[in-house]
């Protein structure tokens, strides 16, 4: 079966286009429609009474269509033990572990199936099975969160997208799951998004603890498709998607002339990663098989590993900065904004 997409929002598949005489799409890309599979992935195009052979597959059935149907399911990786802040995923000053309050906070995200944690210990997996979650107990071995998801990845049968959220997270936002979702939905030939928002403290640019991201557009801009039919007039655009260039702990970019005022433009200059990775399930198995790459290693940073086998990495930009809770103050802070709600 084909994928359908809402009419146009110009969302690329590689399915093909159905054939529908009541609508017509062209694209302001100065082709021929025709020639429409030369735009590679980009976009798909409806003519009518025309169903395109090897099109990109924008499927429109009488003005209304669906995105594509893909399965995503939310994987938790949550290990007992850490440095800073000593077995945190338990700790429950609000009246709920910090693992609940996460595990709660991805059940809000309306576009996977569903949410589960994948424990490095049996205390954390009685710990989520006495509050009603779904828990895999994984090998205390694991690396890195990601290799713990691997590790029970061929376990999600049936399952496209695997979204990876911090266990101290509790206060991540169902929006900015789906966001990571939406990314590899709209672009199936790309196997990993993330999440960045903008920074705007010199102090939290500083911070080695914050993870920056630099990235930038792949393409050649916007494209526009007007759309007609059934008294439907309008023109529509979408940004080329944003791709990885670089994480560290650095400060990046570098300011050779520093100026307060690059901290408040717009759009900003300075962007710390969030935490969040949505893959594709298959990659993520290939992606846990890999030796740690010379990068990696120097940062310490696991997505330099997907940068470096030459693989592209989506990222979503949000207004939402999330608060990881590493250390005692953080927790702290947190169990006030909890209690002044």
């Amino acid at each position: 079966m084909p994928q359908h997409y809402r009419l146009g929002s110009v969302e690329s598949s590689k399915y093909p286009v159905r054939k529908n005489s009541a609508l017509f799409a062209f694209l302001d890309l100065g082709i021929p429609a025709n020639s429409a599979t030369r735009v590679g992935r980009r976009i798909g195009i409806v003519i009518a009474n025309t169903a395109l052979p090897d099109p990109l597959g924008l499927v429109v059935m009488d003005g209304t269509a669906e995105r594509p149907n893909l399965a995503s399911y939310v994987v938790i990786p949550a290990r007992l033990h850490s440095t800073r802040l000593p077995r945190k995923l338990l700790l429950r000053e609000t009246g709920k572990s910090l693992i609940q309050h996460t595990y709660e906070a991805a059940r809000r995200a309306k576009r996977p199936r569903g949410v589960c944690i994948a424990a490095d210990h049996a205390e954390i997996a009685a710990e989520v099975r006495s509050f009603g979650g779904e828990v895999y107990l994984t090998s205390p071995d694991c690396a890195s969160g990601t290799d713990r998801i691997a590790e029970i990845a061929p376990l999600l049968d049936g399952i496209d997208i695997i979204v990876n959220v911090q266990g101290d997270e509790p206060e991540l936002s169902g929006d900015t799951i789906d966001l990571a979702t939406r990314l590899l939905e709209d672009n199936p030939s790309v196997a990993m998004s993330t999440l960045a928002t903008p920074i705007r403290t010199r102090e939290q640019l500083n911070d080695p603890a914050c993870v920056k991201v630099v990235f930038a557009k792949k393409g050649s801009g916007v494209v526009s498709v007007a759309i007609r039919g059934s008294g439907l007039a309008r023109t529509e655009t979408t940004p080329d998607p944003f791709f990885a260039l670089y994480f560290s702990r650095s400060p990046i970019p570098h300011a050779r002339e520093w100026d307060d005022r690059l901290l408040v433009a717009e759009p900003s200059h300075f962007y710390q990663h969030i935490g969040l990775y949505a893959y594709r399930r298959e990659f993520l198995m290939q992606l846990a098989r890999l030796p740690r790459t010379p990068l990696e290693t120097l940062e310490n940073l696991e997505q330099l590993r997907v940068l470096e086998t030459g693989h592209e990495i989506l990222v979503g930009v949000v207004n939402e900065p999330t608060v990881g809770i590493d250390t005692p103050a953080d927790y702290e802070a947190f169990v006030n904004r909890v209690r002044s709600h």
